[in-house]
């Protein structure tokens, strides 16, 4: 349901600024670095908004990539403790709750 909520907002977003974008198609002057020049302001509008989202989703991703590197640290950091405790007989867990316990993970890839 939240993905849905998300795709549909993304949706009226879109025809928001599309239709924002076709009543402005007069020609502005735009300055670059290295000089000026005219463009429709339908294209100023659609490519500032195509770079706005080009570049959330390059810091989304730069924060997904941190998060599973994190994510893969602690799950090694955790077998290697739960070794320690077994081989030390501190932990007793049987495999039915082992089990029990990994599927939701699994279930949520």
């Amino acid at each position: 349901m939240k993905g849905q909520t998300y795709v549909i907002l993304a949706i009226i977003f879109v025809l928001i600024v599309a239709i924002f974008a076709v009543i402005n198609v007069d020609p502005v002057e735009v300055n670059y670095l290295f000089g000026s020049g005219e463009a429709p302001l339908i294209l100023v509008i659609l490519i500032s908004v195509l770079m706005g989202g080009v570049i959330t989703a390059a810091v989304g991703l730069v924060k997904i990539i941190r998060l599973q590197r994190e994510r893969n640290t602690l799950v090694s950091e955790n077998k290697q403790m739960k070794e320690t405790l077994k081989k030390h007989s501190l932990l007793k867990e049987d495999d039915s709750r082992k089990k029990a316990s990994d599927q939701p993970a699994k279930n949520k890839r």
